[in-house]
C-alpha cells in the first residue's frame, strides 16, 4: 500500500511537469508537500509525511478569495494513510502571498496500531501561507491538524508541518 502510494504521488508529481499542462485553463492546482507528522498521543510513533492534494476549479470567486472542492491523500513513513474530500479556500494577500486553508472530512487506516487516532473517520484542517513564484508555480509551509473532533471516545490527534510545492494548470 505505500508503494501504491509512493507512486501515485510521483506520478502527479511527473504530470504537474509535463508539457500538456500549459495548454488548460490555469484554474486547478496540483500540490505536492512533505513534511513531519507530530502524533499527541505518548506512545504513538512521530514520522515523515508525504501528501498529494488536488484543489478543483473555484466554485466561489470574490475579488482577493477563492474557495473550491478539493481531495488529499497523505501517507506516512509508518505506513499510515489518510485521504480526504472537503473544501479549499485562498486568499491573495498581495503581492505574490496567500494564505491557504482547508477543511477535509475522510479515512484514516493507521499501520501501526499506536499511531491509532480513535476511529477511521478523521478530519483534516489545514493552514498554510504561500509565495506564488510567477507563472504557474507557488510554494508554501502549512501546518495541520488530523482528529476525529470527538466523534470517538478516544481522539489524540496528530499534528504536521510541510512544505508544499503547488503546481496550477
Amino acid at each position: 500500500m505505500i508503494r501504491t502510494m509512493t507512486a501515485l504521488i510521483v506520478l502527479g508529481l511527473v504530470l504537474l511537469s509535463g508539457p500538456g499542462a500549459a495548454t488548460r485553463a490555469e484554474a486547478q492546482e496540483w500540490i505536492a508537500g512533505a513534511g513531519f507528522a507530530d502524533f499527541n498521543f505518548r506512545r504513538s510513533q512521530d514520522t515523515a509525511l508525504l501528501s498529494l492534494e488536488y484543489i478543483h476549479e473555484p466554485f466561489h470567486s470574490a475579488s482577493r478569495f477563492e474557495a473550491a472542492w478539493s481531495g488529499a491523500a497523505q501517507v506516512h513513513a509508518t505506513g499510515d494513510i489518510f485521504v480526504g474530500i472537503g473544501i479549499t479556500a485562498t486568499y491573495a494577500l498581495g503581492g505574490s502571498w496567500f494564505v491557504q486553508g482547508s477543511v477535509m472530512p475522510g479515512a484514516y487506516v493507521e499501520h501501526l496500531s499506536v499511531n491509532n487516532l480513535g476511529s477511521r473517520f478523521e478530519i483534516r484542517s489545514l493552514l498554510g501561507v504561500g509565495y506564488r513564484l510567477g507563472g504557474r508555480d507557488a510554494l508554501s509551509l502549512a501546518v495541520s491538524h488530523l482528529s476525529n473532533a470527538s466523534t470517538a471516545q478516544f481522539n489524540p490527534g496528530v499534528n504536521s508541518v510541510l512544505l508544499r510545492y503547488h503546481r496550477r494548470f
